[in-house]
């Protein structure tokens, strides 16, 4: 019998001891024992988001112990609408090494992009089924049901995506802890307003929270991850780590125990808005209460008020985050609050999150992490520029700043001329005479 016919997850497969091929190529790629990344996919400490249908896939896992991966948001708008500029975006995403693509569309048809991304796209796909509800059966929120809800989440499902995220902690409670707690940005999260908007106008409870079996039933079938939205982010430093953003977190922590025991895999996700000195205490109580399943992060962001650079202000969170625990970080690009982001702000976004990934993987003592840094470095001091290049995370910004601003000598840079400390230490100890003037 063929071993996929065996298992319905590759949860369920790491629990009967099945090596799939999925875990065969994530074990490779993170230089690990296949018995021990099983291992960990077994406790839920690792995710491989891997859809059956997803026939283009080529699988990455997420786990903190792993390398940490990178998430870029996508998808059409009414103001921004044309699918072929966003299909440009995914694959230069997936060219700058993004690992996961999260088609966030609220506008038009969104099944054919969706589609297309699950067939021709080899990163990971990642929806958000309440935002496609609406435009899904084209009408207004509050006269969808339940049942539209959870038909959306097996379209999504059938259609190949790997993860989706569902916010499903909130309830009812949640709608008097906001009125009583009167935080300054309310609920940011665009899901999770959505389902708080439902609860308020029809009065019944969180779908997601009150037909969690049967959409564990659906993910099962088709072996999508469940990212557990966190409604309550916090969208200002003010907000950060307060009552409504921790008790959501609490019942993330029971679902994702719920979801185990159906060997349907999860990630949970986290802020937001924190303080800079708050972010790896964000991560330990994550890790304490979601017993260690991978924690997905958008940023975070430390400080509110650098529209035009929150790149930078989630680069230095994410750092952070990711040396304390997080698995997976959501870039965040200059168009963040402002605007849906173009090519060259999402090219901006995907390197500031590598490099927070990177750094934090170096930090972490990740495998082979630090390799393509030493042979940085011994590209430097030779001052060979090919080799550098071949080392640069974005190697065709690196040689056209150069290009563009070309020293007299080859074996300098306009910066310091025949004054390069590099280049007068290696004339130096190779006994050359060193000539300045």
């Amino acid at each position: 019998m063929n071993d996929s016919r065996r298992y319905t997850t590759q949860m369920d497969a790491a629990r009967q001891g099945i090596l799939t091929p999925q875990m065969e190529i994530v074990a490779k790629k993170e230089q690990m024992d296949p018995a021990e990344l099983m291992a960990l996919v077994a406790a839920g400490k690792v995710a491989i988001p891997a859809n059956r249908r997803h026939t283009s896939l080529d699988p990455e896992g997420i786990g903190s112990m792993l390398r940490t991966k990178i998430n870029v948001n996508l998808g059409v708008s009414r103001d921004c609408k044309d699918y072929d500029v966003e299909m440009q975006k995914v694959m230069s995403a997936v060219k700058m090494g993004a690992e996961a693509i999260m088609d966030l569309s609220s506008h038009g048809d969104t099944q054919p992009f969706r589609r297309k991304l699950t067939s021709e796209c080899p990163a990971m796909i990642g929806t958000v089924p309440v935002y496609d509800s609406v435009i899904h059966y084209q009408r207004d929120l509050a006269t969808l049901t339940a049942r539209d809800f959870l038909e959306v989440i097996r379209l999504h499902a059938e259609d190949g995506v790997d993860f989706v995220t569902l916010h499903c902690g909130i309830t009812r409670k949640t709608i008097e802890q906001i009125r009583k707690h009167k935080r300054k940005m309310n609920i940011v999260s665009r899901g999770g307003s959505l389902v708080f908007a439902w609860m308020c106008m029809t009065g019944e409870e969180n779908p997601f929270y009150q037909y969690y079996d049967e959409i564990l039933e659906i993910c099962r079938e088709y072996d999508v991850t469940i990212s557990l939205g966190d409604a309550c982010r916090p969208g200002c430093l003010a907000d950060a780590t307060d009552v409504c953003q921790i008790e959501e977190l609490v019942r993330l922590g029971e679902l994702t125990k719920r979801a185990w025991e159906k060997d349907v895999q999860v990630m949970v996700e986290g802020p937001g808005h924190v303080p800079l000195d708050q972010v790896a205490a964000n991560m330990k109580v994550q890790q304490t209460i979601c017993m260690g399943a991978p924690f997905y992060v958008l940023g975070p962001i430390v400080t509110d008020i650098a529209p035009g650079y929150d790149h930078i202000t989630a680069a230095i969170g994410g750092a952070v985050a990711a040396m304390s625990g997080a698995a997976f970080l959501c870039y965040v690009t200059p168009a963040e609050h402002l605007a849906l982001p173009n090519l060259e702000d999402v090219k901006q976004g995907i390197i500031a999150s590598k490099i927070a990934a990177h750094a934090a993987d170096i930090a972490k003592g990740i495998k082979g992490a630090r390799e393509q840094d030493d042979r940085m470095a011994e590209a430097r001091q030779k001052l060979d520029w090919e080799a550098q290049w071949a080392c640069a995370l974005d190697p065709d910004t690196a040689r056209t700043i150069r290009a563009e601003r070309s020293p007299e000598h080859d074996d300098s840079c306009s910066m310091c001329g025949k004054f390069c400390a590099v280049r007068s230490m290696n004339k130096a100890l190779s006994g050359e005479y060193i000539d300045i003037l």
